[in-house]
């Protein structure tokens, strides 16, 4: 029985435990996180693969040293994708298309932002180039709000161990639908539409993360957004991938991709997807180091 090992023990190490034991996968939890570790006498047995790279990457080296296995997706997918600016270039560059952006390192001079800014209609959306579910993300409606935001973001990046010190700003599209499509070895195996309550909207609020009060159903795409999201995963090179949607009456802009993707339950996803995952994770344990 092939043994994987993944380095989280959340929503998607529990969702996948059963379905890959039924096909002679046992996934097992190799915490990297939250504890001491021996590096010469290290609390892990040997395993085939490793399903996605761990979390913090200095922990994550160190159980990639130890494992000596290869990743579904390694360390350089996710930094592909946790890197929002390098992977927006990515994709613009393959002609994938983007909402427009600016990407700035902090600090940039006032005038700089100002420039920048009026390369867009107001709002315009402020957020981190490296964080996840919706955190740090803002939305700016002119430039005292703008400034007031890039404020924070210079508090905050004057601690020195602070380590990206880059943020977006990127257009708001009001109105756009959002979709989380998956893509798995390349081919969509699944979407689903994330919405806010009624309740939430009235209120204001606007980020459509599921981490944030979002609900996730599932759709059937479109086969030209299907083909769209799937461009982007070939664009990145990510065997396991979430690409983020937004969709409007006008256009259609891949936002984000994640490297990290949480798996769902199977209702969400086409016929055949632990299959598929299962192939997968068995062409990764047979690569060479």
């Amino acid at each position: 029985m092939l043994r994987l090992a993944v380095a989280t023990d959340a929503e998607t190490y529990e969702r996948m435990r059963d379905p890959l034991a039924a096909r002679d996968i046992a996934v097992e939890h190799v915490q990297t996180r939250y504890r001491t570790i021996s590096l010469t006498d290290p609390p892990w047995g040997e395993f085939d693969a490793g399903f996605v790279f761990p979390p913090r990457l200095m922990e994550g080296g160190i159980a990639d040293a130890v494992l000596g296995v290869p990743w579904v997706n390694d360390r350089e997918a996710i930094l592909r994708s946790r890197n929002k600016a390098g992977a927006l270039a990515t994709l613009a560059d393959a002609g994938v298309p983007v909402p427009e952006t600016v990407a700035v390192s902090n600090p940039a001079d006032e005038s700089d932002l100002v420039d920048a800014v009026d390369r867009f209609d107001l709002p315009v959306v402020v957020k981190p180039n490296s964080t996840t579910r919706g955190v740090g993300v803002a939305k700016a409606a002119d430039r005292d709000s703008l400034l007031g935001v890039v404020d924070y973001l210079d508090l905050v990046h004057d601690f020195q161990a602070t380590g990206d010190k880059s943020y977006l700003i990127q257009e708001y599209l009001p109105g756009a639908t959002d979709y989380r499509v998956m893509v798995l070895d390349g081919e969509y195996v699944g979407a689903v539409e994330r919405r806010l309550p009624d309740d939430a909207l009235t209120a204001g609020q606007w980020k459509h993360n599921v981490h944030r009060g979002a609900e996730a159903r599932r759709v059937d795409l479109d086969p030209e957004l299907r083909e769209l999201a799937e461009r982007a995963a070939e664009a990145m090179d990510i065997p396991f991938l979430g690409v983020d949607l937004l969709v409007t009456d006008e256009r259609c802009v891949v936002n984000e991709t994640n490297a990290r993707p949480t798996i769902d339950d199977a209702a969400k996803y086409v016929d055949g997807f632990w299959d598929d995952l299962a192939d997968l994770i068995r062409e990764t344990a047979e690569q060479e180091r």
